[in-house]
């Protein structure tokens, strides 16, 4: 899962360590979708824009650390704030 976005972090890392250095990056696929001061920000953009499909999340420069939210993953947790479970509380 998410070969191609490592992929393409890999190939991209020279110029983005030089310009995004002590970000976090958010992929999807062959195409970087932002630059972020945080993780938690770069997961709430992922998420928001893509829901439940896979996409890469990494710091610049960092080793690889996969992150798993199984109640993302299992639908338990969802990232409409407009759903009627989230206007009611």
């Amino acid at each position: 899962m998410l070969e191609t976005e490592r992929a393409f972090y890999n190939e991209n890392l020279p110029e983005w360590s030089d310009r995004y250095a002590g970000k976090v990056v958010v992929v999807s696929g062959r195409e970087l979708l932002g630059v972020f001061s945080t993780i938690e920000e770069a997961l709430a953009a992922g998420v928001a824009r893509l829901g439940m499909r896979p996409f890469l999340v990494r710091p610049v420069g960092e080793s690889e650390q996969e992150v798993v939210v199984p109640a993302l993953t299992l639908g338990v947790l969802g990232a409409d704030p407009t759903h009627p479970d989230q206007r009611t509380r």
